[in-house]
């Protein structure tokens, strides 16, 4: 859909009371005759006329006679200013001067937030940040070459916090995510996400938006040496992913991928530590990384090198490790730090 496409349904769906100023009925020779029209001169006609203007497709005339009636006016309590800063705004927009507009958008949402172009503004945002988002640069010095990106998330935001609850802040909310996850900004995608999941419990998308912030916790993961809480956040998330969607889980499968994967990394990250452990001679917190790892992540290649090391180290026998299943609690428990006159050395 064009920018001029979008200007003409907006007009005849968001500014109809203008034309509802004027009244037609039928004649009896089948004509339609107007009965009734704004006075000349009058406020109603002069946003009848600038509607009429950016309809024909002059909006730099219409901005032009909707600034000067504006300046006279805007000090007044003419119940009119409202929808003149709108038509100017739809104006500039249409006159590509997207970022202008914005500035009449945020008068009525600041100073007419009573009125019926207060949503009507805020929509107006709405579609002027999908512009930003999708690629439409900032003038400066009259060229575009500023990237709008930074706006366009700003007034998504600002789209969410005037309308919660409504259609728009749900799509919002669902376009920013996707945004900073196309963007590969996963930290704030996942916490997009985490938003949209919480703000719109009920939406369709929700189990859209629950699946991509999984996602986006374990792409976070860098490996081993890094910070695991994505990881954490993620088996959090798909156990809530199981409850909430049971039918779909077990249809397609799809959480039992990512479980496992997030079991061996967890695991391999505390066999890293283990091992840093073992580098510095600390045994007893080596031990106890290991004994820990092979309880809570038993089915893991990472607990099988762990089940060696405590082999080799003296910290398990081969006949305990073959009397106890290593991925049973029982096993968990004969693997524990022990005290004494046990030999920490290598």
């Amino acid at each position: 859909m064009t920018k001029n496409t979008l200007i003409l349904i907006v007009l005849t769906y968001f500014a109809a009371p203008v034309f509802a100023q004027t009244e037609s009925e039928l004649s009896p020779d089948g004509n339609w005759e107007t009965t009734a029209a704004p006075e000349p001169g009058s406020d109603a006609a002069i946003m009848a006329e600038a509607q009429q203007l950016i309809t024909e497709g002059n909006p730099g005339a219409a901005v032009s006679k909707l600034s000067s009636w504006i300046e006279k006016n805007k000090r007044t309590r003419t119940p009119y200013i409202a929808q003149a800063y709108y038509l100017r705004g739809l104006a500039r927009l249409e006159n590509d001067r997207e970022y202008k507009a914005l500035f009449d958008f945020e008068l009525i949402i600041r100073d007419h937030s009573d009125t019926e172009y207060y949503t009507r503004a805020i929509e107006r945002e709405y579609d002027i940040a999908k512009m930003y988002l999708g690629g439409l640069k900032r003038r400066f010095l009259g060229i575009r070459f500023e990237t709008g990106r930074p706006i366009g998330e700003e007034l998504l935001i600002r789209t969410q916090e005037r309308l919660p609850g409504s259609e728009i802040a749900e799509a919002a909310a669902l376009d920013l995510a996707n945004h900073y996850y196309n963007k590969r900004r996963l930290k704030l995608a996942a916490e997009m996400y985490e938003i949209f999941r919480i703000n719109h419990p009920n939406s369709q998308h929700t189990r859209f938006a629950m699946l991509r912030e999984i996602e986006c916790n374990i792409a976070r993961f860098k490996g081993p040496g890094y910070d695991g809480s994505g990881l954490l956040d993620a088996k959090l998330l798909i156990e809530q992913y199981r409850r909430k969607f049971p039918a779909e889980t077990i249809r397609s499968g799809i959480t039992e991928g990512l479980d496992a994967w997030i079991d061996e990394s967890a695991a391999q990250q505390a066999l890293d530590t283990a091992r840093w452990y073992l580098k510095t001679d600390d045994f007893p917190s080596a031990k106890f990384i290991l004994a820990r790892l092979l309880r809570r992540h038993p089915a893991t290649i990472a607990a099988d090198q762990a089940l060696d090391i405590m082999l080799e180290k003296g910290w398990l026998t081969f006949d305990e490790a073959e009397a106890d299943d290593p991925q049973s609690e029982s096993t968990a428990a004969s693997i524990q730090p022990q005290s004494g006159t046990e030999s920490n050395q290598p």
